[in-house]
C-alpha cells in the first residue's frame, strides 16, 4: 500500500486550534483553517468546548478536502488534559487545566501521588498534573466519575471521535501527568492507588494506526471510505519527531506557543529540578527526554498588552546599554521561577513600543536559556513556532547560550508536520534533510553577557 501523501491533521492548541493538510513529500502545510480555543465557564467547572471544536474540524475538513483530499488523518494536542468517557460520550466535561479546583484537594492528592523519582513529573498547581484533575473530579463529582468507563489522553479523545476506538499514548501520558513511569514504560503506581488502572484506555505507540474513520463521518464530510487514523501525539513531541529522525544528539528544540517548551535530546534527566518546572517528557519512541518550560506565549500577551511592535537592532542596543529589564514571572506557579512575582525595572509606559518589544525579546530569551540550562542542553538549539519570527529573541538566545540557533525553513509549524509523519510510516525512518537559517552567537558577546549577569543577580542568582 502506498504511503499517503496528504495527511489531514487536527491540531488542538491551548489558545487556538487548526485543521492542516500536510504534504508529507514536501513536508509543508498546503492548506490551513484556524479557530480560537475558548473555555466555557458554564457547567460544573470551566471546560473546553469540544462540540464547537468538533464542528469546526468537520467543516474545515470537508471544505479543504475538496481541493486536496487527504489519504489519512492524524491528531496532535496540548498536554495536561484528558477525557473521561462514559456510555456513548463524555462522562464529564474536559476540564480546563487552568482551573483551580484541584488545588482544593492538594493535601489529599499529595499524600497519594508518586515521587518524582518514579514519574519525573513535578508537582504543579491548578490542573497541570492530569492525575490531580482526576483526583479532584473523583472527590468532587463521585457519581459522574463512577459512570466513567475509560480515561483517554487528549489527542486520543479526538481519535476516538473519528474512529470510535479508545486509546492513550506515551508522549501524552509522559507530559507531567503523574500517571506514567518513563523508566519502566508503564503506568505509574498512582492508578492502582486510586483505583483507575482498569479504566485507563490501552496504551498504544504514537505510530500505531488506531483504526478507520467512522463510515458515517466519512460520508458526511466527503472523505474517502476506509481512511486510516494515526494514534496521535502530544504537540511538543510532534515538533520534536522530525529532528529525532535527522539530527544526532546533543541538540535541543524550543517549541513556542502558549507554552515555550524546551526538549533537550542528550540532556541530563538526573539534574532535573521538580521545583522549577523541569521534568522528563516522553518522545514518540517512548524514550524520556529532559524538558523544561514556561508560559512564554501567555507572558508575551501580558507584557505586550495587545500593542505588538517589532523591535530593531537600535532598540536592542539601547535596552542592553540602559539595562532595562523584565524579571519573572507573570504566570504564577509555573516556569523556572514559580514563586517570583514578575515586574519591570522601570515603568514600561515610559518606554517607546519598540524599546518594550526589545526588552520582551530579551526576557523571553533569558527564560528560554534558563530552561535550556536546567535540562543540560548542548549543541544546536532549534526554534519553532511564533518566536521563530522574532529576530531579537533569536539573536539574544544565541548570545545567552553561546550556541547556534536554528530557525526552521518550513511553511508549517513542527506540530502538524510531526503528527502527519505518524500516518505515513516515515516516522520510523530517517527524514529528509532539515534546513534552517543559522544564527551564530555574536563575536563580541560583552553586552549580552553583562545583561544576563545583572538579570540573574536581580533574581538572587
Amino acid at each position: 500500500m502506498a504511503e499517503p501523501r496528504i495527511v489531514g491533521v487536527l491540531d488542538v492548541g491551548k489558545s487556538n486550534v487548526k485543521l492542516a493538510l500536510v504534504d508529507t513529500t514536501e513536508r509543508v502545510e498546503i492548506a490551513v483553517r484556524k479557530a480560537p480555543n475558548e473555555v466555557r465557564p458554564d457547567g460544573p467547572y470551566p471546560h473546553f468546548d469540544v462540540d464547537r471544536l468538533w464542528a469546526f474540524f468537520e467543516e474545515a475538513l470537508a471544505d479543504l478536502s475538496r481541493e486536496h483530499p487527504p489519504a489519512a488523518l492524524s491528531v496532535t494536542s496540548h498536554g495536561a488534559s484528558g477525557a473521561l468517557l462514559g456510555q456513548g460520550g463524555l462522562a464529564m466535561p474536559v476540564l480546563d487545566y487552568e482551573h483551580d479546583g484541584p488545588d482544593t484537594v492538594s493535601a489529599a492528592y499529595d499524600a497519594v501521588r508518586p515521587a518524582f523519582a518514579e514519574t519525573r513529573s513535578p508537582r504543579l498547581p491548578l490542573g497541570l498534573n492530569l492525575g490531580a484533575q482526576l483526583f479532584w473530579q473523583q472527590a468532587t463529582f463521585p457519581d459522574a466519575f463512577a459512570r466513567m468507563t475509560a480515561i483517554l489522553t487528549y489527542p486520543q479523545y479526538w481519535v476516538w471521535r473519528l474512529t470510535g476506538i479508545a486509546a492513550t499514548e506515551m508522549p501524552s501520558l509522559g507530559c507531567h501527568t503523574d500517571l506514567w513511569n518513563p523508566a519502566q514504560r508503564r503506568p505509574s503506581s498512582l492508578l492502582a492507588r486510586c483505583g483507575w488502572s482498569e479504566r485507563l484506555a490501552p496504551v498504544r505507540s504514537a505510530f500505531d494506526p488506531i483504526g478507520l474513520v467512522r463510515p458515517e463521518i466519512a460520508q458526511r464530510l466527503g472523505l474517502v471510505p476506509g481512511m486510516p487514523v494515526a494514534c496521535g501525539i502530544h504537540d511538543s513531541n510532534a515538533s520534536l519527531l522530525p529532528h529525532l529522525l535527522q539530527r544526532r544528539a546533543p541538540f535541543a528544540t524550543v517549541s513556542t506557543g502558549t507554552w515555550v517548551v524546551v526538549l533537550a535530546v542528550g540532556g541530563n534527566i538526573d539534574r532535573l529540578d521538580p521545583t522549577r518546572d523541569s521534568l522528563a517528557n516522553v518522545d514518540a519512541f517512548g524514550d524520556p527526554v529532559a524538558s523544561a518550560r514556561f508560559m512564554g506565549g501567555r507572558e508575551f500577551e501580558i507584557l505586550s498588552a495587545g500593542a505588538v511592535e517589532t523591535a530593531d537592532p537600535a532598540a536592542l542596543a539601547q535596552i542592553l546599554k540602559t539595562g532595562v529589564m523584565i524579571l519573572p514571572s507573570f504566570v504564577r506557579g509555573s516556569g523556572p521561577f514559580p514563586r517570583s512575582h514578575g515586574r519591570w525595572t522601570v515603568d514600561p509606559q515610559s518606554l517607546a513600543r519598540r524599546l518594550r518589544a526589545a526588552a520582551i525579546g530579551l526576557y523571553l530569551a533569558l527564560m528560554t536559556e534558563t530552561c535550556l540550562s536546567l535540562t543540560g542542553a548542548a549543541g544546536e538549539t532549534i526554534v519553532e513556532g511564533p518566536l521563530a519570527g522574532d529576530p531579537i529573541y533569536l539573536r539574544a538566545l544565541a548570545a545567552f547560550t553561546g550556541r547556534p540557533v536554528i530557525v526552521e525553513q518550513s511553511a508549517g509549524t513542527g506540530t502538524a508536520i510531526g503528527a502527519a509523519l505518524l500516518a505515513t510510516g516515515q516516522g520510523r525512518t530517517a527524514a529528509a534533510e532539515l534546513l534552517g537559517d543559522r544564527i551564530l552567537p555574536p563575536s563580541d558577546n560583552t553586552a549580552f553577557a553583562a545583561y544576563a549577569l545583572n538579570w540573574r543577580r536581580s533574581l538572587g542568582g
